[in-house]
């Protein structure tokens, strides 16, 4: 018995090593591999860059007014210098923004205008006014403040000169002066039309015409001609028969109306019809779409341009003023458009918006402008050539070019 169960019990060990090496190994659970947890961004704030603050520049002239006209040429040529200096990118690659005011050729109205947009719209820039008697006292805030201003047409010597004689820091402008206007109008007188003998009219209350008039009588009689009628009138006037009696009597040989477009035409139609046939001769004043070229017909005016000048740069301006407003430019929308242009430029080669330190890049500019190359002299007076147009048949022509 003890025999059998060994071999017996080996031989069950061997065949259950054999089964077990044939069973197929089992398969491990395979064990999860961790995953990375997503970790939201932290989200940045995106606010937009901040706009350029824009420079502020004030546009001053009689908007309301017997001289609507002016205001509305100056206010025209200002913007679209603007208009193009935007498109380019601006100045100091930021945007200008004009601001407007009523100065209504009116001392007191200007300097209003002049302390709303200094005071309360913050400019530190102005081109205006039109008129002298409302760019005086305007010039007079902006230089206590330190504000910058630029007028395309105030041609009397106060706007930039004050009591004392001394220059305005702060105060330019784009036009020639009076004397200088008149002094060409009484050698046009002499040389071209060969008078001898001269009436001249003049509002008293306008600092302009009478600026205009003094410096023709004083040119003419220094020229040798002589001045047989020296008449004045009030704002108010319309009604000028007596004075137009004087006239008539004197007979002279050139009638100077140094007025703004709305008196002449008064004054000249009324002459027409009291049979006055002398010559009519006047300033930059008569430069309007309102003039009555009727009744100025055959007269001559001084200006700062013509329209018919053909210099690329004064035929490409007129063909984008018209282009723009569907009228062609008058010497105040030129001017206006050549003051804005000097301002902006000046501000630009500066480098920085800082009137205190635009004002002396101004001072040594050298600029070609629509109205000619501009200097400045010690006074803040371009100096710069005058033109004389001719009224004629309707049609106001461009007859001589005189230089200072």
């Amino acid at each position: 018995m003890k025999r059998t169960f060994w071999p017996l019990l080996s031989a069950a060990l061997v065949l259950a090593m054999v089964l077990g090496a044939c069973a197929p190994a089992a398969t491990p659970t395979p064990t999860p591999r961790p995953q990375p947890t997503a970790v939201r961004p932290t989200a940045v704030p995106t606010t937009p860059p901040a706009a350029a603050e824009p420079i502020k520049v004030a546009i001053l002239g009689p908007l309301t007014g017997d001289v609507a006209t002016f205001g509305a040429s100056n206010r025209d040529g200002a913007i679209m210098a603007m208009e193009e200096w935007n498109a380019k990118g601006g100045v100091l690659g930021r945007p200008i923004e004009w601001v407007l005011g009523d100065s209504q050729c009116d001392p007191k109205a200007g300097a209003d205008a002049a302390r709303k947009v200094i005071d309360e719209d913050k400019v530190k820039y102005i081109v205006g006014a039109v008129c002298s008697s409302e760019s005086i006292p305007i010039s007079e805030y902006a230089n206590e403040k330190g504000v910058l201003q630029v007028s395309g047409t105030s041609t009397n010597v106060n706007v930039t000169v004050d009591k004392d004689g001394k220059t305005k820091p702060y105060t330019f402008r784009a036009c020639f002066i009076d004397p200088f206007q008149g002094q060409v109008a009484a050698t046009f007188a002499l040389q071209n039309l060969k008078a001898k003998t001269a009436a001249v009219v003049l509002d008293v209350g306008n600092d302009y015409i009478k600026g205009l008039a003094e410096e023709f009588r004083k040119a003419f009689e220094a020229g040798g001609g002589k001045v047989v009628v020296w008449e004045s009138f009030v704002k108010e006037d319309t009604d000028f028969s007596a004075i137009l009696a004087k006239v008539k009597a004197a007979n002279p040989d050139v009638f100077y109306i140094p007025t703004y477009y709305d008196k002449l035409n008064l004054i000249a139609s009324q002459a027409k019809q009291r049979g006055i046939t002398t010559p009519l001769l006047g300033g930059d004043g008569w430069d309007s779409p309102d003039t009555d070229l009727a009744a100025a017909d055959g007269g001559y005016y001084t200006n700062h341009y013509s329209p018919e000048d053909t210099r690329p740069i004064v035929q490409d301006f007129v063909k984008r003023y018209q282009a723009r407003f569907g009228s062609v430019p008058d010497a105040l929308a030129a001017l206006a458009y050549d003051a804005t242009n000097l301002l902006l430029q000046a501000i630009q080669d500066t480098g920085v918006d800082d009137p205190s330190k635009v004002k002396d890049t101004l001072a040594a500019i050298r600029y070609e402008a629509v109205s000619g190359l501009i200097t400045f002299d010690q006074y803040h007076n371009p100096i710069k050539s005058a033109a004389i147009l001719h009224v004629k048949d309707g049609k106001v022509s461009f007859a001589a070019s005189v230089g200072p």
